[in-house]
């Protein structure tokens, strides 16, 4: 949408397409907003012993292994481009294997479908978090540096479409990192757990 002109700025959290985006001329002044971390969930009686996994790596291939089911986003965002890295570091190809369903949906309905099937998925925690209530899955593996999530702000260029609203996107991106909207990212929680960190503390 934003190479499209289709929207005035982006708020996205895909780091190597963001790059290319901006390197490319589509976007402009890409600043950082806040992160938090990806996770995969599953069922509670996990049948691939994702919780015993020392680290990423370990938790995907115990679920290729095992051939207890994942369901993938299968939409190009920055949660899918992440989870194909997650596939390429533990050195596993999934498609065109049974236990893979690829859905082409948002995270919502990725969460929902795995909660339906008894499948793992990956998530990032803050939308985890605001659906976990309604699905039947367990946070299973967190932690560690592959699975850090920053967000970033991303202005369209104007040279590249007159039609974008670049003032109001830049009052947007200025409010996103003032003190005020990073205190309100900082102090957001759902029944006591924080969702996103704010830009001061990102890597």
């Amino acid at each position: 949408m934003g190479r499209q002109g289709a929207v005035d700025a982006v708020l996205v959290h895909a780091p190597e397409a963001e790059s290319h985006f901006v390197f490319t001329g589509y976007g402009i002044n890409r600043r950082p907003v806040m992160f938090n971390y990806f996770v995969i969930v599953g069922p509670e009686g996990d049948p691939a012993g994702v919780r015993e996994a020392h680290d990423i790596q370990e938790a995907m291939a115990r679920i290729a292994d095992s051939g207890a089911g994942f369901v993938s986003r299968g939409d190009d965002s920055g949660t899918h481009k992440r989870e194909f890295r997650l596939w390429d570091e533990a050195t596993i190809e999934p498609y065109g294997n049974a236990w893979y369903l690829e859905l082409g949906v948002g995270m919502a309905n990725a969460l929902k479908s795995a909660s339906d099937r008894g499948f793992y998925t990956l998530s990032d925690k803050g939308t985890w978090l605001a659906h976990a209530p309604n699905l039947k899955l367990t946070l299973l593996f967190e932690g560690g540096r592959l699975l850090y999530n920053p967000y970033h702000v991303i202005a369209v260029n104007p040279e590249r479409h007159a039609s974008v609203n670049h003032a109001g996107a830049r009052i947007l991106m200025q409010w996103l990192v003032s003190e005020e909207a990073q205190g309100l990212i900082d102090a957001y929680r759902i029944d006591g757990t924080q969702l996103f960190r704010p830009r001061r503390n990102m890597n």
